[in-house]
């Protein structure tokens, strides 16, 4: 499988959540990745940055922040003009979907974990 550099978007250190989950699954298949959340630590042995820093080398953002919080980062996650962005269980956003597709950036309602499990990332 190709290397996918995947940007988590909502990384956290907390090992019950499934951005945790999904930073190690994804590391593990041989993906790199970016971890972007609000709290300081590491995750899959790659530390947490704040949302600042515009990557432009990104196939993927998974998101794991929910659609009352994106507003904010709207500007950051287009900025970065990723090849996809995968809208995890509970981040569903119609808004910035449309947004993201209107700049040629893939999208779907998917669960990042599950795609891994069946080949599909």
């Amino acid at each position: 499988m190709a290397d996918k550099k995947t940007l988590v978007l909502g990384a956290t250190p907390n090992e019950g959540r499934y951005a945790y989950i999904a930073a190690n699954r994804l590391v593990k298949s041989g993906h790199t990745i970016v971890n972007v959340g609000l709290k300081a630590g590491e995750v899959a042995g790659v530390p947490i940055e704040k949302p600042e820093t515009i990557h432009t080398d990104i196939d993927t953002i998974t998101l794991y922040v929910g659609a009352q919080h994106q507003e904010d980062l709207y500007d950051y996650i287009l900025n970065t003009h990723p090849k996809r962005i995968i809208f995890n269980p509970g981040t569903e956003n119609n808004e910035l979907r449309k947004m993201a597709n209107e700049k040629g950036i893939e999208t779907e309602y998917a669960c990042t974990l599950v795609l891994l499990s069946i080949g599909e990332y």
